[in-house]
């Protein structure tokens, strides 16, 4: 019978004496590393090359007066995206009443109310649109309010209607998650205490996913800020500061800036890269501001 030796813990074994089948693990995990680390490098030189470009033509261009202006004749200097900027938060700002407390409600009736035949077709219709094209939507919207049910027409409703529906699936999935972390436990003991469901979903159930829901519901107006082919069929865009509910076109950033970047004009172009940069810091800000919540609440939980 032969005698099988075994290394005293926390002794160290000389590289010479190692199993072969040891240095090759490492060797492959070595390569491993090396090849996903390239592959990320590669990845980031475009992420990195935009921003460069975006931020050296743009940087001259974004001033107190690009912000508080209205855009003057593309040939003209100067001037700003300000009916842009006023048009992109009157229209975003309505978007949120309309797709976060559906989204979120959406989410609440799938995990708290289901499984069903209902939750099955609402979850497949939410993945669906999730990866819809942002012009289908246009489409649609331009179809059915603006040319259809009257003729409403452009302006900022529509416009709203459109990037609420381009939202809605982003915060009813990412809020389906979220809740689905929430224990059991809590809601055993909240049924406990004599409460009902909906008073367990409003007082325990959606307070212990809160920081989670904000962050679904900021990582999706960081998408619908940027948002420019469905306003273009529904907002349709002005270089003037609208303040109509609807029936005047509404302006916003990302289609002056197509509008801007699409003219020979090198005036109109600067200012394009102005905007290309404003849109930039926008949506940076608030995936920050998500992800540091969501970290947040991760810390907190455990």
């Amino acid at each position: 019978m032969s005698t099988m030796t075994s290394t005293p813990p926390g002794k160290h074994v000389p590289l010479s004496q190692r199993p072969a089948g040891s240095s090759f693990r490492r060797l492959k995990d070595r390569g491993a590393t090396v090849v996903l680390t390239a592959a990320m490098v590669v990845a980031m030189i475009p992420l990195v090359l935009i921003v460069f470009e975006v931020t050296r033509r743009g940087i001259g261009v974004v001033n107190l007066d690009f912000v508080t202006q209205t855009e003057p004749p593309p040939r003209r200097d100067g001037g700003g995206y300000a009916a842009g900027f006023f048009g992109t938060l009157y229209i975003m700002a309505l978007a949120v009443l309309m797709s976060i407390p559906f989204g979120i409600a959406t989410a609440v009736y799938i995990v708290e109310y289901g499984p069903n035949r209902l939750t099955s077709a609402i979850r497949f219709f939410t993945d669906v649109m999730t990866g819809i094209p942002s012009i289908f939507v246009g489409l649609f919207v331009y179809g059915l309010l603006v040319i259809g049910w009257g003729g409403m027409g452009f302006g900022t409703f529509v416009g709203a209607v459109a990037i609420a529906v381009m939202m809605l699936p982003i915060v009813t999935r990412s809020s389906e998650e979220m809740l689905r972390l929430v224990p059991n436990e809590m809601r055993n003991a909240s049924y406990g205490l004599g409460a009902r469901k909906w008073q367990t979903i409003v007082h325990t159930v959606l307070p212990a996913a809160a920081p989670g829901l904000t962050t679904g519901s900021m990582l999706a107006i960081a998408r619908g800020i940027g948002e420019t082919a469905p306003l273009l069929l529904t907002a349709f865009g002005t270089g003037l500061i609208v303040t109509a509910f609807q029936g005047s076109p509404q302006g916003a950033v990302p289609m002056q800036l197509y509008r801007g970047a699409t003219q020979p004009f090198e005036a109109g172009i600067d200012r394009a890269w102005g905007a290309a940069l404003c849109l930039f810091v926008l949506v940076l800000a608030f995936t920050v501001v998500a992800r540091w919540v969501g970290s947040k609440a991760s810390t907190n939980t455990h």
